[in-house]
């Protein structure tokens, strides 16, 4: 924020309007700052920044002399990255000595970002690109006393200046170049590669079913034992004629369709799982047995709802706290509560980490598990500041 400049909003001779945009937050590197819902201006040889109608009556606003930008990239919002384009990033030359003052007399950060409420425009971000490509201050220098109000002091042209800063960083601007280059270069590669794996990987799905179709009618030479274990083993890469949505007229078929295949796949699993598994666990579980045929979140949890409506041996529970599982029907809260209590017992105390290390299964479920004992009144919690764990309850004990 310390290559900014308090300037009256007005343009100078020679400058000329480009684009604007509205609801715009400022960032000082990576740190928030108060200047948030404003509006942004782009010219020829600045960008500036003001609340809404401050720029219009040419009233004090932010300005950003383009010859400091010598990078521009744009950073993705949301959680991991999904969603459009928010953020422009622009990468900056080192603060003028003598120049006006601005909000910041010295940042830590060479890069300030543009944050966009409604996303970025890409006719927007496109102009600022062109303007700061164009260079327009190093064949147009302007007279900055055009721009000076009574409190500051101009300075004479501001074009030297700029060609000095472009000329130090024509080194970085390759370099950074170089590397988009090379960058393009891999990605371009990989996903070259990658559709070459998807097209041997429907050969191998495709020979699969074929080889799995004779099996189930028996056809050839096969024993009933390499029957059976063959066919384990193409269910265990997942490649066993997975249910798809095109197979099905309607929905709640295929829901239906959905729900059976979850049940005949996750029986063994479950059991060798204590009997409980996470729903997240499931998911992956049976997105990796069906190999290609991906199915959604949604899909999951509307084929697992339906499962009581089939008889399976397994059924979703959704625990007080809202943690889902798909759980065996003969996994019996009585049961579980009475095997973690004499865990409990034998370590003298047991903390949900410890428990899911102990028991081999994710922290979740161990502190649900411990939380069901508590419940039916085989364990008491104790919470302080080391955190929380569970203690036998020593009043069912004998005196």
């Amino acid at each position: 924020m310390d290559r900014f400049e308090y300037m009256e909003a007005r343009l100078c001779e020679g400058e000329n309007y480009i684009k604007r945009d509205k609801n715009v937050k400022l960032y000082d590197g990576d740190d928030k700052t108060q200047y948030v819902d404003g509006e942004v201006v782009l010219t020829s040889h600045r960008l500036l920044w003001g609340k809404p109608g401050d720029i219009p009556k040419g009233l004090i606003c932010l300005s950003l002399y383009l010859y400091y930008v010598f990078c521009l990239e744009e950073e993705n919002g949301g959680v991991f990255g999904l969603g459009g384009p928010k953020r422009i990033i622009m990468h900056l030359g080192p603060a003028l000595p003598g120049k006006r003052p601005g909000p910041a007399v010295i940042s830590t950060y060479h890069f300030i970002k543009l944050s966009f409420k409604d996303g970025i425009d890409p006719a927007f971000y496109k102009a600022l690109s062109e303007a700061v490509a164009n260079k327009l201050w190093e064949r147009q220098p302007l007279e900055t006393n055009a721009f000076s109000s009574p409190t500051m002091s101009p300075r004479s042209s501001i074009a030297p200046i700029g060609a000095k800063i472009r000329s130090g960083i024509v080194g970085i601007e390759r370099s950074i170049e170089e590397q988009q280059k090379a960058t393009d270069e891999s990605i371009t590669v990989a996903f070259k590669d990658l559709t070459k794996l998807m097209e041997k990987a429907k050969d191998m799905v495709s020979i699969s079913k074929t080889i799995s179709t004779k099996i189930r009618e028996k056809q050839g030479d096969i024993s009933e034992d390499d029957t059976v274990r063959f066919k384990s083993y193409l269910m265990s890469l997942g490649i066993d004629d997975p249910v798809t949505r095109d197979a099905f007229r309607s929905d709640s078929d295929y829901y239906m369709g959905l729900a059976q295949q979850i049940s005949d796949m996750m029986v063994a699993v479950l059991m060798d799982s204590g009997g409980i598994m996470s729903l997240a666990d499931v998911w992956c579980r049976v997105n990796r047995a069906r190999g290609l045929e991906l199915i959604s979140p949604e899909d999951l949890l509307n084929g697992c709802k339906l499962l009581p409506t089939i008889d399976a041996p397994m059924s979703l529970r959704k625990f007080p706290s809202g943690a889902c599982v798909l759980q065996l029907n003969s996994h019996r809260d009585e049961e579980v509560a009475k095997t973690t209590s004499q865990l409990i017992e034998e370590n003298g105390s047991l903390t949900p980490i410890k428990l899911s290390q102990i028991a081999n299964v994710s922290v979740l479920l161990a502190r649900e598990r411990l939380f069901t004992t508590e419940r039916l009144g085989l364990a008491c919690r104790d919470e302080s500041i080391e955190g929380l764990a569970f203690y036998p309850n020593l009043f069912l004990s004998k005196v």
